[in-house]
């Protein structure tokens, strides 16, 4: 670009930078104070005028300093070359506390919580889609005589437990027999394959296994079957509480479009492949209850296996290098740890 168009965006990042730590409107004095442009007061407030001419900024009052726009903040984001890297103390951090985790549950949790903290934003992350996810082991567990639970468990470390009623009494050795049968059969396959083979498995179980096996067969096809409602955590809600000035008569509507997982779950909707961060800039998010905040969202998986997605929202008025610094940290390890790196 132009010397000038250099100049003229070094003036809007440094207005982004004080906006963001003042939550002030900027002034040209202040810029030449803070930021060493090597420019007078005077050049400063014509590339002002230029910016808010051209859409960049903006003038929230009379006589106030100016304020980036939507249109500034993803030129500022565009043409971010230098992501505030985590330090080495938070890096280690961040491994410590998910790795503590004693189950996927447990991941989810931790991650969220530890994304939350690190942006001081509302964390989301979504549960592994089972598109990928292959099942690692059946476990069936005898209640009473006549009622069992089936355990589910996937390569990722998803567990889903659910109770059969079968009817009738069955034995220790029944029980192995069926076990084994299943883990045989749907061991190592993916869950969309796994389902159809459970509907063999119905017909190919000898006699006296037929009814068991038949009511086993329609509960597990059940826990192969993605459930999307239930694949969301959030965490850090309370972060937008404390920016309100943030989110001028539409707090309350961000915070019901967010209790809606469905508006949440488009927010991933673009994340194809692992690492690769995207960033919604006000008017950019579909929804229109959104379009007050801002969402750094990252897809994470192993290599280019995507297994699910995760990110904050906040307001527009962001730490964008920090923020997509700890979105893909966070993403990084949650993905090592489900895969057992």
């Amino acid at each position: 670009m132009a010397s000038s168009d250099e100049r003229r965006f070094a003036v809007l990042r440094a207005i982004v930078a004080d906006y963001v730590s003042s939550q002030e409107p900027v002034a040209s004095k202040a810029i030449v104070e803070r930021h060493n442009l090597g420019v007078s007061s005077a050049t400063v407030r014509n590339d002002m005028a230029s910016l808010e001419e051209d859409g960049y900024i903006a003038q929230p009052h009379t006589s106030a300093g100016r304020i980036p726009t939507d249109k500034g903040y993803r030129l500022f984001v565009d043409r971010l070359s230098d992501v505030k890297p985590l330090s080495g103390a938070e890096r280690r951090a961040i491994r410590s506390f998910l790795e503590g985790a004693i189950d996927l549950d447990d991941v989810m949790r931790r991650s969220v919580r530890m994304l939350a903290q690190l942006t001081r934003q509302v964390a989301v992350i979504q549960y592994p889609t089972l598109t990928h996810s292959t099942v690692r082991h059946i476990e069936l567990v005898q209640l009473t005589p006549a009622r069992l639970m089936l355990v589910l468990i996937t390569d990722n470390g998803r567990v889903d437990q659910r109770t059969i009623d079968l009817g009738d009494v069955i034995t220790d050795e029944t029980v192995s027999r069926l076990r084994t049968m299943l883990n045989s059969t749907l061991v190592d396959h993916r869950l969309t394959e796994a389902a159809v083979k459970v509907s063999d498995l119905m017909e190919e179980a000898p006699t006296e296994l037929r009814d068991a096996m038949t009511r086993l067969a329609t509960v597990l096809i059940e826990s192969l079957v993605e459930h999307p409602e239930e694949r969301l955590v959030l965490g850090g809600t309370a972060n937008l509480t404390r920016n309100v000035a943030d989110f001028p008569g539409s707090l309350r509507q961000v915070l019901e479009a967010l209790e809606e997982q469905v508006v949440v779950l488009k927010l991933f909707a673009a994340a194809s492949t692992p690492g690769t961060i995207t960033v919604r800039i006000g008017e950019e998010n579909e929804a229109a209850e959104m379009r007050s905040t801002s969402v750094v969202s990252i897809g994470y998986g192993p290599q280019q296996t995507l297994l699910g997605g995760m990110g904050v929202v906040g307001p527009t008025r962001m730490d964008y290098p920090g923020t997509i610094a700890a979105v893909r940290a966070v993403a990084n390890y949650v993905g090592d740890i489900l895969t057992g790196r």
